[in-house]
């Protein structure tokens, strides 16, 4: 028998004897003593005593060295405690998957958007969908665009509103707006009074902006590209409504979608010639393992766009 077989045969033994004991290790590795992971894993001390002796022999060194009147993890131990902190999480997802698949009406929802959409859009469609599925329950994550891509990207996330519309691999993306976006500027700013602005204008103005990894923001530094200029940034946030209250201040002009009925006291709101406009998309990924609940509030979205 080749090192190689024996090897895998010897890593094949640690899972087996590991694999009833991710919880514990979990626990261990989150807890960092003994007896409060018994009382977590309502066990027995002595039995997780036991149970790491037992996995300390397999594994041919100790899984927890004495501190003081405790113990901690050995490095062999921290790395398999991760481990299992990981595989738990795969496991949960799992099991939460093939009980939505038998009960989907009480499924849970992980959708992540944009903060700007929080106001109208997800609202709207949770409401909506409520009526139909009232049990289903949501967990709503906010951030930049380029935070809701990279959660969605690593799993973190079911479902994503965002806008622009990107091009990601291993992502679907259905359109659902065209949102036109407009110039707002103080109201005592000199092109307050036009009815179009074209942006090559705006060269030597300063800029209230939102922060790198903001739709908005990247296509903000998109137009200044195209019209020849580099953007005088004099602030940058992480929400709209900030920058908007920085232009009521008159510090300067912001690139953002219609407030809504009327507009904010201190700002006017004018439309750029040509017109600027982004893509509301829902993001979901390229598989078919979604739950049957997330794949019903996908396909609702969908329907209304």
């Amino acid at each position: 028998m080749s090192y190689d077989s024996d090897a895998r045969l010897a890593d094949q033994r640690v899972v087996h004897h590991l694999a009833p004991n991710l919880a514990l290790l979990a626990a261990l590795g989150e807890t960092g003593n003994i007896t409060r992971t018994a009382q977590l894993l309502g066990v027995p001390q002595p039995t997780v005593s036991r149970r790491l002796g037992a996995l300390a022999d397999v594994l041919g060194a100790p899984v927890v060295e004495p501190v003081g009147r405790g113990v901690r993890l050995t490095r062999a131990g921290a790395i398999l405690a991760d481990s299992a902190a990981r595989a738990l999480g795969a496991v949960e997802s799992g099991a939460r998957k093939a009980r939505e698949e038998i009960e989907p009406d009480t499924g849970h929802i992980v959708l992540g958007f944009l903060h700007l959409l929080g106001r109208w859009l997800v609202p709207n469609l949770l409401r909506g969908f409520r009526a139909r599925y009232p049990s289903v329950r949501f967990s709503l994550v906010q951030g930049s665009r380029q935070q809701i891509l990279d959660k969605l990207a690593a799993g973190e996330l079911d479902l994503a509103l965002v806008a622009p519309m990107p091009v990601e691999p291993g992502l679907e993306a259905t359109a659902l707006d065209e949102q036109e976006l407009l110039l707002s500027v103080p109201e005592a700013h000199r092109l307050a009074e036009r009815k179009r602005i074209r942006w090559a204008e705006l060269a030597d103005d300063d800029f209230v902006t939102l922060e790198h990894g903001y739709g908005l923001r990247q296509i903000t530094d998109a137009l200044c590209a195209e019209a020849g200029f580099e953007p005088k940034i004099a602030f940058e946030g992480q929400e709209s409504d900030t920058v908007r209250g920085l232009v009521a201040a008159g510090l300067g002009v912001a690139l953002l979608p219609r407030f809504g009925r009327g507009t904010p006291a201190g700002v006017v709101e004018i439309p750029l010639s040509p017109k600027v406009s982004r893509t509301i998309c829902l993001l979901s990924p390229e598989t078919e393992h979604l739950t049957p609940t997330v794949r019903a509030f996908r396909d609702y979205v969908r329907a209304q766009a």
